[in-house]
């Protein structure tokens, strides 16, 4: 029998916190006096933040920008932060069929913390500081037979936990794309996954 543990990425997977990061990056332009192009960051969530920094800023200060930000972030990140359509309920699914439901996600897990309690998103554990190949170290590590995301990355992390693949196309990255980099399952957005999930448990054992 296929494990019960289910991995679910946070950004554009679980919430839309692209208003909330809109407005991080806009007061550390203001604050740092940088040109910082919000909208196309919040354009292309998933990396860590310091792939998105080292767009704006030299090497040598992407380390000191990235303690800014993470000191600006709870005041302008979390408000404005939505759970997108479906999310508790693909998290419930999971619990309510005996199943574990885990967020595994690049965001740092203080800031992710935050916004699980802001919204009343309850899984049963948060791993945060890993991205797309790495991510397969706490799917692993939790027995994670299907991982949930937005990204390619999240695509191959998936793989490399030898995990199935479900991927929504609620991030930057569309349906085809995310077919095309190896999803096993594209849903339309996370209100699809609870009728997924039964039939997949039903069919696994």
């Amino acid at each position: 029998m296929a494990s019960r543990t289910v991995g679910f990425d946070l950004d554009m997977t679980l919430i839309d916190s692209r208003p909330g990061i809109h407005a991080c990056y806009r007061r550390l332009a203001e604050d740092t006096r940088t040109h910082i192009d919000a909208d196309a960051a919040v354009s292309r969530l998933g990396p860590p933040l310091e792939w998105e920094l080292s767009h704006w800023f030299p090497e040598d200060r992407i380390a000191e920008m990235a303690a800014r930000y993470r000191e600006l972030y709870p005041t302008y990140a979390i408000e404005p932060t939505t759970a997108l359509p479906g999310a508790a309920d693909a998290i419930r699914a999971v619990q309510e069929l005996g199943g574990r439901a885990i967020v595994v996600t690049a965001k740092n897990r203080p800031q992710a913390a935050l916004h699980l309690t802001h919204l009343g998103l309850e899984p049963d554990e948060l791993i945060g500081g890993l991205w797309a190949e790495a991510k397969a170290e706490a799917l692993r590590a939790h027995d994670a037979s299907v991982y949930v995301g937005d990204h390619t990355g999240d695509v191959r992390g998936a793989h490399t936990a030898g995990a199935l693949s479900v991927a929504v196309p609620t991030g930057p990255i569309g349906a085809d794309e995310l077919r095309a980099a190896g999803a096993d399952v594209v849903l339309a957005d996370l209100t699809e996954f609870r009728p997924w999930w039964k039939t997949y448990t039903q069919t696994t054992g």
